[in-house]
């Protein structure tokens, strides 16, 4: 829906300007950065616009796609999308294909899929000079007889007829999100994301192998408002951005560890909250990149150090009212969601903790969870319940910064839903520390035990679907198979002279 205030009031965005015509808004507040097509042919017409980035997230979380002149992307990309190989969900982080996929594979000879911009996701990406961006669905190719351009665009309108890939990120949430919806649900969530800032650039960094590098800090600045200031030459910089870019920011502070922050976004409908993420994580990097420094959203850099985390906070509403308060309690949706999330947490470990990295942040005393528990306002257990009445909601502590939204965010409402559904209860809520107390549920200790039984659980296989488990199985397997060859810097420290 269009601002449809009488005077157009200018937004500054970088060194552009644009009029509030030019910016879409939700059913509230708007939101700035955020654009129909028409508005962009406006700022295309005045040559404010001239490059449109067209994404989509592979395994990993990472925004791959291309950039597209604004006028053929209005022209075409915008009512037939566009092309990119299926290949990219099957390969390592060095983008090396990695055999054992049945989804695609050499044999297969690696085709294309069809990438469909969703224009609810069309915004400003102000960093950027002149820039759009707009998220995509990846939707199976057209078939054979299908008619199309050379020029790699769809064909005609059809890019809405043929399946999502099922393996894609995007496509697994958008799927729990229909069974959220027939249910009668409307799930709203949160990130909370935390990184580290480096004074290095990322070229000086991987050019000294990630060692070495200079913090930017020299203390634990945790809530430091004197620490917090030298660091918005960069946080400063990220925050107008991402609010400028339909990313709106609640908070930075300075966080619990050398040079460690976290930027606060909105929390919003889910699937928007899972974009917001991306844009988030993309936006900082190359921020950071434009500064000559850089961040790292790794969930552990350092041993003897605290770890980054990702926590979530979820909650559902029905025809617009929350549903998890019953007056001043909990109402039975709350408990069941919570029990079924619980329920399932260690089947969906990998969603939450996908690297082999990501075991290390689970470290007692660290602000990272070790336990399954659940409790009020708890920071040491893996549920921390908060909030009364309306905004009463559920953090999930489990995932780190190293996580892709779309899969933490599929695993928390495929969980919470089947609870209700099959009204699962929740353990009694803990009173303690989740370090100490005994009898808690530990967590698993590496991406290994997670993915064995991820692989094996009838739960997530019943949620996703046979294919999708394996594929995401075997991604998480080659993942630890890459660790397992490594010789590690702590290898050398430790024999390079005294074995």
């Amino acid at each position: 829906m269009r601002y449809s205030g009488k005077l157009p009031r200018i937004f500054e965005l970088g060194d552009q300007s644009y009029q509030e015509d030019d910016v879409v808004t939700s059913s509230g507040p708007t939101i700035k950065g955020m654009l129909t097509r028409d508005a962009l042919v406006r700022l295309a017409q005045k040559g404010e616009i001239d490059t449109v980035v067209v994404g989509f997230t592979d395994l990993y979380g990472r925004l791959m796609g291309k950039r597209f002149e604004v006028d053929f992307f209005i022209e075409q990309t915008v009512d037939h999308g566009t092309h990119g190989c299926d290949y990219l969900f099957t390969v390592d982080m060095e983008m090396e294909p990695t055999p054992g996929y049945e989804y695609a594979n050499w044999s297969k000879g690696y085709g294309d899929v069809h990438l469909s911009p969703d224009m609810e996701t069309l915004r400003v990406a102000s960093w950027l000079d002149k820039t759009a961006m707009v998220q995509c669905d990846v939707h199976l190719p057209e078939s054979p007889d299908s008619s199309g351009s050379e020029s790699g665009s769809g064909s005609g309108s059809e890019s809405g007829n043929h399946d999502l890939v099922p393996v894609a990120p995007r496509s697994m949430l958008r799927k729990q999100l229909a069974l959220s919806e027939a249910m009668g649900f409307d799930p709203f969530a949160a990130s909370e994301l935390e990184y580290y800032v480096f004074n290095d650039s990322y070229a000086d960094a991987a050019r000294a192998g990630y060692a070495g590098l200079e913090r930017a800090g020299w203390y634990d600045e945790d809530y430091s408002l004197l620490q917090g200031s030298r660091g918005e030459r960069l946080n400063g910089a990220i925050r107008r951005h991402l609010r400028d870019s339909g990313d709106p920011v609640e908070t930075s502070k300075g966080e619990a560890g050398i040079g460690q922050h976290e930027l606060n976004v909105r929390y919003s409908e889910l699937l928007t909250m899972a974009d917001r993420h991306v844009v988030y994580k993309q936006c900082a990097k190359e921020v950071a990149d434009g500064l000559g420094v850089s961040v790292t959203f790794m969930a552990k850099f350092a041993e003897g150090h605290n770890g980054s985390s990702c926590h979530i906070h979820l909650s559902l509403r029905k025809g617009g009212d929350p549903v998890f308060a019953d007056g001043d309690g909990q109402s039975d949706l709350f408990r069941w969601f919570l029990g079924g999330w619980m329920a399932h947490a260690h089947e969906f470990m990998p969603f939450y903790a996908p690297n082999v990295n990501s075991y290390k942040r689970y470290e007692s005393g660290s602000w990272a969870p070790t336990s399954l528990e659940w409790a009020y306002d708890n920071r040491t257990v893996g549920f921390r319940v908060v909030g009364t009445g309306e905004s009463l909601r559920i953090e999930c502590r489990l995932p780190g910064a190293d996580c892709n939204p779309y899969l933490a965010y599929t695993a928390a409402l495929a969980s919470g839903l089947d609870g209700i559904e099959n009204k699962i209860e929740p353990p009694p809520p803990l009173d303690g520390d989740g370090y100490t107390s005994p009898g808690v549920t530990a967590l698993p200790a590496t991406l290994r035990d997670a993915n064995e039984v991820f692989r094996a659980s009838e739960f997530v296989h019943g949620s996703l679907g046979d294919d999708v488990v394996e594929h995401y199985a075997h991604f998480f397997e080659t993942e630890q198979a890459a660790f397992n060859v490594a010789v590690t810097d702590w290898e050398r420290r430790r024999y390079f002279e005294r074995i």
